[in-house]
């Protein structure tokens, strides 16, 4: 059990990016540090304990998202008693800067990651190519990303067309292919929706016996954000953290779904777009078993009326 006189630190009255800025500097003189790496990125580090955390985040995100405008590397972390190291974005920049990469090696320098028992490197979309490109410096750790780009570069991904402004960006020199970097970590965990065909490809290029696919299938383009909606983001994290994480310990957790209206609502979504009004019946039926939610009730009503009505003209087709 963590101990219970470790001190919380909120950001919670920060009222404009600069001034996130200026309490994270003070914040960071009581529970670490706090560092610019540059004009587009900051560390902010969190000593406690043995276990690290590493997370690449955005200051949008972690300002919007709550829990005190604090890391979510943090809120994870300090309850446990484990360390965060939390490398900040101000903007999408795929944490492709010098900067960022000379902070990481004075950390290799410093056998920063040697003073821990266990290092997970954690992100999701942007923040999960920053995790597996940054988790070479930290070899044997484990790695966790959701949706993750194995890189923009024209020359690997020019499939891949939902990020117009990072083709700017240079992929091809220092930590750059994800999928090379990762190599020297014990275990990979990438977790994504299948379907979605980019996210899919994107992860068939990380190869090896060390790498886990976790795929949830109509988890949709932001699994990170649907994880937390459901209340699943933490644990899965923490299972990482605690080296409990494995295919078994997701599916349980993965069950989890089926009694929440968000993802049932977007799996009635693309039933509906299939144009089967029997099947939609037989999915917002089965549905409701798990979860009675006015919106599913309703979608129900109309389908039924749809089936009826699909059935009435096929009696009155002539034979």
């Amino acid at each position: 059990m963590p101990d219970q006189t470790i001190e919380i630190f909120d950001a919670g009255e920060a009222t404009s990016d600069a001034d996130w800025l200026g309490i994270m500097q003070e914040i960071g003189d009581e529970a670490g540090y706090f560092e610019s790496l540059g004009e587009r990125h900051s560390a902010f580090f969190s000593d406690q304990g043995p276990v690290l955390l590493v997370t690449f985040e955005t200051m949008a995100g972690i300002r919007g998202a709550g829990g005190g405008q604090m890391p979510l590397g943090y809120q994870i972390a300090a309850p446990r008693g484990w360390s965060s190291l939390t490398i900040v974005a101000q903007n999408d920049s795929w944490f492709r800067d010098p900067a960022v990469w000379g902070f990481f090696d004075r950390l290799t320098d410093d056998a920063f990651f040697e003073d821990f028992d266990r290092v997970v490197f954690y992100g999701a979309s942007m923040g999960g190519y920053g995790a597996t490109a940054f988790s070479v410096v930290a070899p044997g750790a484990t790695v966790l990303a959701l949706a993750p780009q194995a890189s923009l570069d024209m020359q690997v991904a020019e499939w891949d067309k939902r990020f117009p402004a990072a083709r700017r960006l240079d992929f091809s020199s220092r930590f750059g292919y994800a999928p090379d970097m990762v190599e020297g970590a014990e275990r990979v965990f990438l977790l994504y929706d299948p379907l979605i065909q980019v996210d899919a490809v994107h992860a068939a290029f990380f190869r090896g016996p060390h790498v886990t696919r976790l795929r949830a299938s109509h988890i949709g383009r932001d699994p990170q954000a649907e994880l937390a909606r459901m209340g699943l983001l933490r644990p899965l994290i923490e299972a990482a953290c605690t080296g409990t994480l494995n295919t078994h310990h997701f599916a349980a957790l993965w069950r989890g779904r089926r009694t929440h209206p968000q993802y049932l609502g977007r799996l009635v979504g693309r039933v509906q777009n299939a144009g089967n009004p029997a099947r939609l019946v037989r999915v917002l039926r089965a549905s409701l078993q798990k979860v009675d939610h006015p919106q599913l009730r309703a979608a129900l009503a109309k389908a039924e009326e749809a089936l009826a009505r699909q059935r009435l003209d096929r009696a009155d087709k002539p034979t």
